[in-house]
């Protein structure tokens, strides 16, 4: 595992108190030749409800049909059904030949309203039972709201968080403009997993096989990043939204699972006190800890983060760190984006507009000759996402706000991901 860790001011005036910004970058190691892997453990989670009607059940069935020949016979596989009842087509357990679960998934049918709580809880209780103690993949798939049994969004992301401490990672596929895109974002963050949005079938069964991808090409496991800050500093705050823990003198920050080569940005701001001696002065330490997939051995990495404390005069002629700088403004759009669709959700339309255009004001300021190609990169798609996210509003605002909080995820929480499966929106 590779960790790099930037600021964006690494000099700073002495007796002089600053706000400065961490980019930390992660990288997992890459596959190397013919790897054997532990049996991977995929739990499907799957909304039967009437609304998934109109070719949605056909199409996640037919995904899950193409994925489960992809997966070994010694793979765990389950599916746990949901409609007004829970019923369990097939239950956890090696996929063998496949032949029992592609006639099971030919007797799924529609069924009633949408107990979304009881499903999610059975999909983990199935998955503990067959994981031995290693991690497993639990995908919901739905196109509705929780309307039985459990409906609070805080309860159910406590119940995925529960379960990604018990080595389960919860990610959710939203389908077509009826379901509540706050509601997966909940489960999703509290499980340590991805949240898509997929208009049609045919989309979600393109996010099913990405999260498959990245079960079969999972290198690193319980990758966690534990922050503690000298104890002069007076704060660290972190910009992407993932689940943190706070602990004496610091915080973790859950990262879950990686793939082979997969990057991870993680932003933080940290506010410097007043520092009267110059020279070195560490500001945090960062300490990376995770389990290596193939071995099962964990391990262990730490980072000290120092700043240069230097005279007045000298710290003057500074210049902040242009790759910093630029994931810091791309992180700010990703807040005002957020302001943005609770603005849609109030019916604030123009207050949206006004978050969407800051946003790429900001953008269109950075001096992209400074910039890297992926950065270049990066901005550019932004400002177009602005423009769909805006143009899409104008037309249907629910489907907006939809796509807006799954580009939020990505580019805030799985920030440095590549998703697969399917090609960036």
């Amino acid at each position: 595992m590779e960790l790099d860790a930037k600021l964006d001011l690494n000099v700073v005036a002495v007796d002089s108190g600053e706000t400065v910004h961490l980019l930390l970058e992660l990288e997992a190691p890459g596959l190397e030749g013919e790897r054997r892997r532990d049996p991977a453990n995929l739990q499907v989670v799957l909304d039967t409800s009437g609304s998934m009607g109109g070719g949605q059940l056909a199409a996640a069935l037919q995904a899950i049909d193409s994925l489960v020949g992809r997966l070994h016979p010694e793979d765990q596989f389950g599916l746990v059904c949901f409609d007004t009842d829970v019923f369990i087509p097939v239950t956890a357990g090696p996929v063998g030949d496949g032949a029992k679960i592609r006639a099971a998934l030919h007797q799924i049918q529609l069924g009633g309203v949408t107990n979304l709580s009881s499903g999610l809880i059975r999909g983990i209780q199935e998955a503990e039972r067959t994981s031995a103690g290693r991690s497993t993949t639990l995908v919901l798939l739905t196109d509705g709201h929780a309307n039985r049994g459990i409906v609070g969004h805080d309860e159910l992301e406590q119940i995925a968080r529960t379960a990604m401490g018990r080595k389960i990672t919860v990610s959710t596929i939203g389908i077509g403009y009826g379901y509540d895109e706050d509601l997966l974002e909940a489960i999703s963050r509290g499980g340590g997993g991805n949240s898509h949005f997929a208009e049609n079938g045919d989309e979600a069964g393109g996010h099913l096989a990405g999260e498959v991808e990245g079960l079969l090409e999972q290198v690193i496991q319980a990758t966690s990043l534990t922050v503690k800050p000298t104890g002069d500093v007076s704060g660290i705050r972190l910009y992407n939204d993932l689940p943190v823990s706070d602990i004496e003198g610091g915080f973790i920050v859950e990262l879950g699972e990686m793939t082979s080569e997969e990057k991870r940005r993680l932003l933080f701001e940290i506010d410097v006190p007043d520092i009267t001696a110059l020279g070195l002065a560490q500001v945090c330490e960062i300490e990376l800890r995770w389990v290596e997939t193939e071995t099962m051995e964990s391990k262990v990495a730490t980072i000290p983060v120092n700043v240069n404390v230097v005279p007045g005069d000298e710290a003057a002629g500074r210049i902040a760190d242009s790759e910093v700088t630029t994931e810091l403004a791309f992180q700010e759009t990703q807040r005002q984006k957020r302001e943005a669709n609770d603005a849609l959700a109030r019916g604030d339309h123009e207050e949206a507009r006004r978050h969407w255009h800051e946003s790429r004001r900001r953008l269109s300021r950075l001096d992209q000759s400074s910039m890297s190609f992926r950065e270049r990169r990066d901005v550019n798609e932004e400002l177009r996402m602005l423009d769909q996210i805006e143009g899409r509003s104008d037309v249907d605002i629910n489907s907006a706000r939809k796509m807006s909080q799954s580009d939020i995820h990505r580019k805030n929480r799985k920030r440095g991901r590549e998703e697969r499966g399917r090609d960036s929106q």
